[in-house]
């Protein structure tokens, strides 16, 4: 077939519009032919359940964390090309299916990431009080799917199982004064009923010791600039083992070594008597949340560490130690939601692939790919998925000359198709609009945006 000449553009939908979704679409745009000779045409369209682009940029970066968002200058370079149209509100599976959009399209790549959490599996984990970290995140960022959840922050003891960059993240939000948060783009829900919180200790719990702790230097630095939290650190935990010595020592763990390194001067530190408190644990895995309704008690294992350095693992002692606690957000890491018509592996929660082709049962099935984290995991920064996203993006320019292609390849025959079922489709020009509201909406009370948090409301806006 002639994909990808002036002709016959190669057309690629791209589902999900987060970090992983724009950089297959930067990609695509600008591959050129093999031999060299000029690019291959490729016609991109992007697709988004929401309204609004950019996912976990939007929805995932702490509101205090503004200069993470600049990427999206970037993304929106992206957005001008003449080839590259944004579709939001449209979900994929349910407005139109799978088998349809392959009627339109040559390839279908899926950046759709990796939206539920992973259980602790214990006894008590429904209790009353018993959050997950994504939950919380995505309600104080305004996402329309959370905005109307609540959170008993009339709670003293505030507990978040996890060390990687979320836990911080929402550690650090129950830490932080109204003062600190009002003048980011926090929701206007979440800043309100944050107004009124009493959480006055919040625990973070790892499993494993000081030196595998997942969070980045930045996140564990930035408590030390806290208004009204002391950050404590027990000198106990940070006696290590020769393997996580070891550890410290390779010149390719120089983040978790300095990570090492800030946790030992907290520790050196006494607590200046600030009104709230933030305790880092070590060593310690949760066993049972006890409670008559609601949490009450969490219960913990001490646990040891086994293996060989760089691949240890937190074993239970069988010592427990019992902690109170009002309110729990768990963050063990994200698995991917299944799209009816595309493979999906329940154990990891990915789309099953290799090199971003969607395998079944070993075989490659032609034209569905994967980037980001349905692709690999949950794992990584925001710029981890450029070179996911294009290591994908090269299999599929390598797979143009057998790709089946679509029979209708038209976008407006997409629009007309989405648009005769009702599907309110939102254009990247009324994304603008959107955008341009809340930001003058946030100027009015000195934050940088105020997000609308229902879909409803930027569909009448547009």
């Amino acid at each position: 077939s002639n994909l990808g000449s002036p002709e016959r553009p190669l057309r690629v939908a791209v589902i999900g519009s987060g970090p992983s979704g724009f950089y297959a679409a930067e990609e695509l745009l600008s591959v050129p032919a093999v031999g060299g000779a000029g690019k291959i045409q490729t016609k991109v369209d992007m697709f988004d359940r929401l309204p609004s682009p950019f996912g976990l940029v939007r929805f995932g970066v702490a509101p205090d964390h503004p200069k993470i968002k600049n990427v999206v200058k970037v993304f929106e370079k992206t957005t001008s090309h003449p080839q590259f149209s944004f579709f939001g509100n449209v979900t994929i599976g349910k407005d139109i299916s799978v088998v349809e959009m392959q009627k339109y399209y040559d390839a279908l790549i899926f950046t759709c990431g990796a939206q539920t959490d992973n259980k602790l599996g214990i006894p008590g984990e429904d209790l009353k009080g018993s959050y997950t970290a994504t939950e919380f995140v995505a309600w104080y960022n305004g996402h329309p799917d959370y905005r109307d959840r609540q959170f008993d922050l009339s709670q003293e003891i505030a507990v978040v199982i996890g060390q990687g960059n979320v836990a911080m993240d929402v550690s650090r939000i129950l830490c932080k004064t109204v003062e600190e948060l009002k003048t980011t783009d926090i929701a206007a829900h979440a800043l309100e009923a944050l107004s009124k919180c009493k959480v006055k200790e919040v625990h973070l719990i790892g499993r494993r010791g000081p030196a595998q702790a997942a969070f980045t230097p930045p996140e564990i630095k930035e408590f030390a600039e806290l208004h009204d939290c002391d950050t404590i650190v027990s000198a106990e935990d940070l006696k290590l083992n020769p393997e996580s010595e070891a550890e410290l020592a390779d010149p390719a763990s120089a983040a978790k070594k300095k990570n090492y390194e800030i946790l030992k001067e907290y520790s050196l530190k006494a607590p200046s008597g600030k009104p709230k408190k933030f305790v880092v644990h070590f060593f310690k895995g949760p066993k049972e949340l006890k409670g008559s309704g609601c949490i009450e008690k969490l219960v913990l294992e001490k646990n040891k560490l086994t293996g060989p350095a760089g691949k240890q693992k937190a074993e239970g002692t069988g010592q427990t130690e019992e902690m109170k606690c009002g309110i729990l957000f768990r963050s063990v890491g994200y698995r991917g939601v299944p799209i009816p018509g595309v493979p999906f592996e329940e154990k990891r929660g990915i789309f099953p692939n290799i090199g971003g082709r969607i395998i079944n049962n070993g075989q490659v099935v032609p034209g569905l790919y994967a980037a980001g984290w349905i692709k690999r995991g949950p794992s990584g920064v925001i710029g981890t998925n450029k070179p996911d996203s294009v290591e994908t993006v090269q299999n599929l320019i390598a797979d143009a000359a057998n790709l089946q292609p679509g029979a209708q390849p038209n976008t407006q025959a997409v629009l007309d198709f989405l648009r005769g079922k009702g599907v309110k489709v939102v254009t990247f020009a009324d994304w603008k609009k959107i955008d341009a509201a809340e930001i003058a909406n946030g100027a009015k009370v000195g934050k940088p945006r105020e997000k609308f948090t229902s879909v409803a409301e930027m569909l009448k806006l547009v």
